[in-house]
């Protein structure tokens, strides 16, 4: 049975409709607590039930290596572990303070975790999950009881028929798949006026930083959950930015892999030319090692991405590389940065609109995030102050908007069962049509409708983008080879780094997100790969760094951002409390006193979390 709500919503910066603004403005889809102890449950916010019994602390912050030592040395099982999980779900997630970071239980959970304690007896580990809890984001297709719905109940009924590519290197790898995570539905991809973290089916998803904070990006509940202890790591997938931005807003580290480096298959698409699937995790080498887990070395007859390489090299004779890594936590290194070359840029961190600029503490963060770069040993080269400028992505939503229609068409083909199974873009959109009440109380469809207008001639000059898909696509290719491929080649870089997105706004469901800055449009339409590591604490919600590198950089942006990890500890440092709302004192001010009685003694301000 799913649990009560959980809401997700994907993520643009703007929200202007026209087609001027989509064609110049970046977007974004997809895609603790040691403090709880302290937590006074009251009342399920969610039902409005009795209090939810305290929630398990005992393996909070847990990495999986240590984890993993006490499952070998006999002191915790799979079984344990993954009950202590659920508990925890249920006292903070759809009681308490309401995260509503999951959308789905597994009823088949306890008995995987069973079966890896029993394989663990026999002395057979099958992976470095094994017998770790992971979650789903709820486009990720397990062929199971669980539904895979992308938040739509458009997609609700018979579970897909077959597992997709990643659950089955999971459950190969005997990790635990706990559950499915809320999502912004559709992965953010059905309306300009969206709210991230909502979905019909799931609800609206909370930051666990400050509930009333909004999660960011169509990976939310991945993020959420993962941010919240709920699971050892989590897997979201992004188009752009949908899994770097909730790690931002959440707090936790998050690998976007290179497109092709992870299969697509099964799993709910915008676009084969640049969605991809990565973790979210509380430490980036949680991260490092789910990423040597998912991912395909060889090509998946299911994705033809796993044999090419992403856009950003096609055309320029590069390949795919034949010695991909098979265990990513070999390129750890708490000094990684040492002797390190880094290109920053501040391009669009201003502000994506004039009259909006960016906070000066937000501002001030930032700057204090790239100093850490060089108090950790690296050489930074300033970018912008040298010269050198990005491409924009100009083609980039065509592109999104040209491949949604037909991919997601080839994806309800796989389904049955399900309203929109064999059917179009247009069954999808004449569902939510008739079903306005349950998907569109808050927003409508209107990237759906302009999607369903693309012409399928690949060649066509779309009048609205003044472009061919060809043409976008060419324009994408240009924006990794004079970009970061430039970048990296020019100033001879290991990488480049911006801050990732602004921190999460106050989730608002009437106007919206209010997205400021962001940077994951850097790597988004060449495909590249990006590793967000947490780097700062604005007003008490998190502010997060980007490493970006070329295709297959992995093991290069692994190695600096667990050095700047390291280096910075800034998760550990701050981890999320669960506060119904930040800042927590922002309601700070006079005491009223009774002119007739005058005060009494206890007339003092009250504590900040009462």
């Amino acid at each position: 049975m799913p649990l009560a709500g959980a809401l997700v919503t994907t993520v643009w910066s703007s929200r202007d409709e026209s087609i001027k603004a989509m064609k110049s403005i970046p977007f974004i889809f997809a895609s603790v607590i040691l403090a709880v102890s302290a937590f006074v449950l009251g009342p399920s916010p969610v039902t409005g039930g009795p209090p939810s019994p305290p929630a398990p602390t005992k393996h909070n912050e847990a990495t999986i290596a240590q984890l993993q030592a006490e499952m070998a040395s006999g002191k915790l099982t799979s079984h344990d572990l993954t009950e202590e999980y659920i508990d925890r779900i249920n006292a903070l997630d759809q009681n308490g303070p309401g995260v509503n970071a999951v959308i789905e239980l597994n009823p088949d959970a306890m008995a995987m975790a069973d079966n890896a304690d029993k394989l663990r007896k026999k002395g057979k580990v099958l992976g470095p999950l094994h017998g770790i809890p992971v979650f789903l984001k709820d486009n990720i297709d397990t062929g199971d009881k669980m539904q895979t719905s992308a938040g739509s109940f458009a997609l609700v009924g018979q579970p897909a028929k077959q597992d997709s590519t990643v659950a089955a290197n999971l459950r190969a790898a005997g990790a635990v798949i706990l559950g499915k995570t809320n999502l912004s539905e559709w992965a953010n991809f059905r309306s300009f006026e969206s709210i991230s973290g909502w979905s019909g089916r799931g609800g609206q998803t909370n930051n666990p930083y400050g509930i009333n904070r909004n999660p960011c990006g169509s990976s939310a509940g991945s993020a959420a959950a993962a941010s919240a202890n709920f699971a050892s790591v989590s897997f979201g997938s992004e188009t752009d930015g949908s899994i770097v931005c909730p790690g931002n807003a959440n707090g936790v580290a998050a690998i976007k892999p290179t497109v092709g480096l992870v299969s697509r298959a099964g799993v709910v698409p915008i676009s084969h030319t640049q969605d991809t699937v990565g973790p979210h995790g509380r430490t980036v080498a949680d991260c490092a090692i789910a990423l040597g887990v998912i991912e395909s070395l060889t090509f998946d007859g299911r994705d033809q991405a796993t044999g090419g390489v992403p856009l950003g090299w096609q055309g320029t004779g590069k390949t795919r590389p034949t010695n991909i890594p098979t265990d990513y936590t070999q390129f750890l290194n708490p000094n990684g940065l040492k002797g390190a070359r880094i290109g920053i840029t501040r391009a669009g961190l201003n502000g994506f609109d004039p009259n909006v600029p960016t906070p000066q503490p937000v501002t001030e963060a930032i700057e204090k995030a790239f100093q850490a770069l060089t108090d950790a040993g690296a050489t930074v080269i300033d970018l912008d102050a040298a010269g050198f400028s990005f491409p924009p992505a100009n083609g980039e939503t065509f592109v999104l908007l040209y491949d949604f229609k037909f991919d997601v068409a080839k994806y309800f083909g796989t389904r049955v069962g399900v309203p929109v199974a064999g059917g179009t873009l247009q069954t999808a959109i004449d569902f939510n049509n008739a079903h306005a009440d349950e998907e569109m109380p808050f927003f409508n469809q209107d990237i759906f409708d302009l999607a369903e207008t693309i012409n399928p001639d690949p060649n066509f000059v779309d009048p609205n983008f003044g472009m061919s898909y060809n043409q976008a696509l060419a324009d994408g290719h240009n924006v990794g080879v004079n970009g970061i491929d430039a970048a990296i080649s020019q100033f001879n870089l290991d990488a480049v780094v911006s801050a990732t997105d602004n921190p999460a706004w106050t989730t608002d469901l009437l106007y919206g997100d209010h997205f400021i800055y962001g940077t994951s449009g850097l790597a988004a339409a060449p495909g590249y790969p990006i590793v967000q590591v947490p780097a700062g604490i604005v007003d008490g919600v998190p502010l997060g760094i980007s490493f970006f590198g070329t295709a297959f950089s992995e093991s290069t942006l692994i190695r600096l951002a667990s050095g700047y990890e390291a280096q910075t500890q800034v998760r550990a440092h701050n981890l999320p409390t669960f506060a119904g709302y930040t800042p927590f004192n922002n309601i700070q001010g006079t005491t009223p006193t009774s002119k007739k009685h005058g005060p009494k003694d206890d007339a003092k301000k009250k504590p900040h979390h009462m």
